[in-house]
């Protein structure tokens, strides 16, 4: 089995939580991608992190929670910033979060940064969320994605608050499209297609997305499951597993590491029903971090998912 690159954000997450009865803000390794790499470590795959960190106390602690993970940091470059924040508020168990750190440390990597070796030689490249809308950080995954030799996966994963206007939103399509149009995968939440493609039902954004030039499409629905578009078929519900949720932060992350570890072993499905399988298995994959509080520390193992989900 080979490795996959994760480029992407590491930043802190301050996950809004009660102590005595007074709300406190619990501290938490967070970022999207930092999340994908460590689901991809937890169910088994080789994974290196790409990205930038800060030269502060926070970042020796990404640091060290990637490697006790098992996630490489061969890639990874350190920059004269403090650490970014995430704070994250909930309504139910979906987080909002509002981003704090100038310049972010996760914007400072370069295409000059880059690993070119570690990256080329990757089975499985990831690219995708917030360091897409720092030119920097763009620059140096588009290079990555030039460079990339195995299979491209993508997710956008949009946080509106960070879009400064129409005029950003626009320019954050535009950046969707260039790199769905070459990927292999390309996996989306509703609400990311909600924003990006308002009026447009889910099968249409995967149906949009295919016709882009995008492989398979995985668009994910929360507690109603996702919709999954593979190559030459039609768009397919697949339903979710019933769950006591109680945060889902890190939820379509770990939707994204499952399947990019099952491109680690397996390669791409040949078969559409290969895809609606592990689509399904990747739903209970996220069912599990539903069931407790944090993202990345709430990444399951295949034992444990076969425990929770028999069968």
């Amino acid at each position: 089995m080979g490795y996959a690159v994760v480029l992407g954000e590491a930043l802190v997450d301050l996950l809004d939580a009660e102590c005595d009865g007074q709300p406190v803000f619990r501290q938490a390794i967070g970022g999207g991608p930092l999340n994908v790499a460590v689901g991809v470590a937890r169910l088994g795959g080789s994974v290196q992190f790409v990205g930038s960190l800060g030269d502060d106390v926070l970042a020796d602690r990404i640091r060290a929670f990637l490697t006790d993970a098992g996630v490489g940091l061969a890639g990874a470059v350190t920059a004269p910033a403090s650490t970014a924040l995430a704070v994250a508020t909930h309504s139910g168990a979906e987080p909002d979060f509002r981003f704090y750190g100038e310049p972010p440390s996760y914007e400072l990597l370069t295409a000059d940064d880059l690993h070119v070796d570690l990256v080329g030689g990757a089975d499985v490249l990831y690219c995708g969320s917030i360091v897409l809308l720092s030119p920097s950080v763009l620059a140096a995954a588009r290079r990555a994605w030039s460079l990339a030799g195995g299979l491209r996966v993508f997710d956008p994963n949009v946080r509106p608050r960070l879009l400064g206007g129409p005029a950003a939103l626009a320019a954050l399509r535009e950046t969707v499209a260039e790199f769905a149009a070459s990927a292999h995968l390309v996996k989306l939440s509703t609400a990311d297609a909600e924003l990006l493609y308002p009026g447009e039902p889910v099968e249409g954004v995967a149906a949009y997305l295919r016709e882009l030039g995008a492989g398979t499409v995985v668009v994910t629905l929360g507690a109603d499951g996702a919709v999954v578009a593979p190559v030459k078929a039609d768009p397919v519900r697949v339903p979710a597993p019933k769950v006591r949720a109680v945060d889902a932060t890190g939820a379509g992350d770990s939707v994204m590491a499952a399947l990019v570890a099952d491109l680690l072993v397996d390669g791409e499905p040949a078969d559409p029903a290969d895809w609606h399988r592990r689509v399904a298995f990747a739903l209970r994959v996220a069912g599990l971090v539903c069931e407790s509080p944090g993202g990345a520390v709430a990444m399951p193992t295949r034992a444990e998912v076969l425990r929770r989900f028999p069968g």
